[in-house]
C-alpha cells in the first residue's frame, strides 16, 4: 500500500499542501523573471542583486523552472504536492549547503551570496513543513488518512466500533462473528 492511494484528492490536507507549493513557486516565478528582465550576466559568479537576493541568469532561469513546477504541482493538488514539497525542499536545503561552500569561489556558477543561502534554508524548511503537515507526527488524529495507513489494524476496529454505534448497537461494540 502507498500513502498516496490513502488520501482523497479533496481532503482538507490538500490546501495546505498546495498553499505551500503556490506561494513559493509564484514568489520564484517573480524572482526569476524579475533577474532575466534585468539582462544580468548569465553564469556571473558574483551575481546582480534582486529583489534581495543575488542572482544571474543561471538562477533566474532555474528559479522560474522550479517556480513554474511548484504551481504545477499546486495545480494538480493531492498528494503529489505533498510529496512534491517535500522533494523540493530537501533540494532548496542541499543547495544551500553547496552553494555556502561556493561563495567567494569562480564555480559559483548561480552567483550566491549569504542572502541567496539563507533564503534557500528557510524556503526548504518551509517546503517541507507545508509537505509534512498533517502526514508526519507523533499525535496524528485517528481519522487522520495517514495514521489509518500505518495503523491499519486499529483503524479497523475504530470503524467497527463506529458502525456498530450508529446502528445503535450498545457500548459500540461490533457484533460477534
Amino acid at each position: 500500500m502507498q500513502l498516496h492511494d490513502e488520501l482523497p484528492v479533496d481532503h482538507r490536507l490538500a490546501r495546505v499542501y498546495r498553499f505551500g507549493a503556490g506561494a513559493v513557486g509564484l514568489f520564484l516565478l517573480v524572482f526569476g523573471i524579475l533577474g532575466l528582465v534585468d539582462r544580468i550576466e548569465f553564469f556571473g559568479a558574483t551575481g546582480e542583486d534582486v529583489a534581495g537576493l543575488s542572482t544571474n541568469g543561471a538562477l533566474s532561469v532555474l528559479s522560474i523552472a522550479i517556480g513554474l513546477v511548484l504551481l504545477a504541482g499546486a495545480f494538480r493538488g493531492g498528494n503529489f504536492v505533498s510529496t512534491l514539497n517535500i522533494v523540493i525542499g530537501i533540494g532548496f536545503l542541499l543547495s544551500g549547503f553547496v552553494n555556502l561552500a561556493l561563495i567567494g569561489k569562480d564555480a559559483n556558477v548561480l552567483g550566491f551570496g549569504m542572502s541567496n543561502v539563507i533564503f534557500s534554508f528557510v524556503v526548504g524548511l518551509v517546503l517541507m513543513t507545508f509537505g509534512m503537515y498533517g502526514r508526519v507526527g507523533s499525535a496524528l488524529p485517528h481519522d487522520n488518512p495517514y495514521w489509518r495507513a500505518r495503523n491499519t489494524h486499529q483503524a479497523a476496529l475504530e470503524e467497527a466500533a463506529r458502525r456498530a454505534k450508529a446502528r445503535g448497537l450498545p457500548g459500540g461494540r461490533a457484533p460477534a462473528h
